[in-house]
């Protein structure tokens, strides 16, 4: 995606909330980098709070969120309102983990772009970026 004048990406991957396992967190992480985005990871039990001044304070483009707990309904909202009030509303928002079909629905009304169920492949992940979230310079 770095052709031209266009700068790389830079993606936040954040595991929110009281959950423990962050392989697949670590793995997305790895996968992006690897695809020739700037990742920053940040680690685990992140409140929406932390995520979205960490968005900030890195001026990223997108936040990827991993949840495993059950808790998506209530903390990927909230990083999406954390955000607006950082005056980041701009930055693109979208999750995965284990989350059922039918809140997607209520996840994408609340703000998250996209939601990536067990079973997607870091190269969909990839793709997805590439042509959904851009750079925040170019976003006015």
């Amino acid at each position: 995606m770095s052709q031209k004048n266009e700068r790389t990406l830079r993606i936040l991957v954040a595991k929110p909330g009281l959950d423990g396992h962050d392989r697949g967190a670590k793995i997305v992480a790895r996968a992006l980098r690897d695809a020739g985005f700037e990742v920053i990871y940040t680690g685990l039990h992140q409140t929406p709070e932390m995520i979205a001044a960490a968005a900030v304070q890195e001026d990223v483009d997108g936040v990827g969120l991993s949840i495993m707990s059950g808790a998506h309904l209530t903390l990927f909202p909230a990083v999406v309102d954390a955000l607006k009030e950082r005056g980041a509303s701009d930055v693109t928002v979208f999750g995965g983990g284990i989350i059922p079909q039918d809140d997607i629905p209520k996840l994408k009304e609340s703000g998250v772009s996209q939601v990536f169920l067990p079973g997607a492949t870091t190269q969909s992940i990839v793709d997805w970026i590439r042509g959904n979230v851009k750079p925040r310079a170019e976003v006015a």
